[in-house]
């Protein structure tokens, strides 16, 4: 009898300490919630425009937003895994990363000012440089490039799905000199000459435009990719049920409607270069996922192994199939 009394007092001993760290897994539920922005340029850049967006949301759902910037897409990742945030703007291969790997879920997508859900990864080079798109892919070792961080969609992952790849070219072996940066960080470094080609993505160019005027006369596009997935909205799954609708309805309402307090926010996300929220959930990121199985079968055929290839060959059609089958179930999601 007093083996199984001790017996229940441990089990409830460690269940209160499961609470415990469940707690603290997810973050101060009813006292703050910490918002990641997965962003492409710095901190001081971006911080205005998304803390009228933040101020709006902690008044509608009851709680202090705590804005966390980064620039390195792991990192965020990582901080959603480990509790140290508890939502997030992502774009979509993080927001993949953080689906997969950090207990996230996705509740809506953004919308660009014009009402498009996509957005496209371009290839930049200073203007009057002389440099073609086919001077980028000859591969002669002659030109310096920027790319972005390995997470990046628009910084890596679009680029080689639809550029590189397809044509055989590894950008460390094609070009003189590959140095890893941020949009902004890319965008600089071509316009003021540092490097001579670099990637960056539509909204980019839309805020460099706005920020540095000047600058951005010095850029011009030499390539775009197809049209992909907009940035999203990200929540713990574990974050408690009744605040995480709370956060969805402040996206997927935020701007619509009449009136002068609609009309502000429209303004804030004007400066955000965007046109709204709408809903959505993980099957939001299945072009993603496509483009990842594509890309390790790409590397897996580099290799000439039979079995690695077999292998890729399996997931990507498992991946297509899978993302067929869910399009279809939700075709309006």
């Amino acid at each position: 009898m007093i083996r199984r009394r001790l017996l229940a007092g441990l089990v409830a001993a460690l269940a209160l300490a499961g609470c415990g760290q469940q707690e603290s897994v997810t973050g101060p539920r009813s006292k703050e919630l910490t918002f990641s922005i997965l962003s492409a340029e710095s901190q001081a850049s971006m911080q205005p425009v998304w803390q009228p967006l933040l101020d709006d949301m902690s008044k509608s759902i009851g709680v202090p937003v705590k804005p966390y910037f980064a620039t390195n897409y792991t990192a965020l990742v990582e901080a959603m895994r480990f509790g140290q945030v508890q939502a997030g703007w992502f774009s979509a291969r993080p927001a993949l990363e953080a689906v997969n790997r950090a207990d996230a879920e996705v509740l809506g997508r953004v919308v660009d000012a014009g009402g498009e859900a996509t957005y496209r990864s371009v290839l930049i080079a200073r203007k009057g440089s002389g440099i073609t798109l086919d001077d980028v892919l000859k591969c002669d070792r002659k030109l310096s490039f920027g790319i972005g961080d390995a997470q990046s969609t628009t910084g890596t992952l679009a680029p080689m799905t639809y550029l590189f790849t397809p044509r055989g070219i590894e950008p460390a072996k094609c070009f003189k000199a590959v140095r890893g940066a941020n949009h902004q960080a890319n965008f600089f470094s071509v316009a003021n000459g540092v490097v001579d080609v670099a990637t960056n993505n539509t909204v980019g160019l839309i805020f460099a435009e706005r920020e540095n005027p000047e600058l951005a006369a010095r850029v011009e596009v030499l390539w775009t990719s197809p049209p992909l997935p907009e940035s999203s909205i990200l929540v713990r799954r574990d974050l408690d049920p009744a605040l995480k609708e709370k956060i969805r309805q402040f996206f997927i309402t935020y701007g619509t409607g009449t009136g002068a307090e609609a009309d502000r926010q429209r303004e804030v996300l004007k400066r955000l270069a965007y046109g709204g929220f709408r809903p959505a959930d993980d099957t939001y990121l299945d072009p993603i996922r496509e483009m990842v199985a594509g890309e390790a079968l790409a590397e897996a055929r580099k290799t000439g192994d039979k079995a690695k290839i077999a292998a890729a060959e399996a997931q990507f059609d498992r991946v297509r199939a899978s993302a067929a089958q869910r399009r279809a179930a939700n075709p309006d999601v």
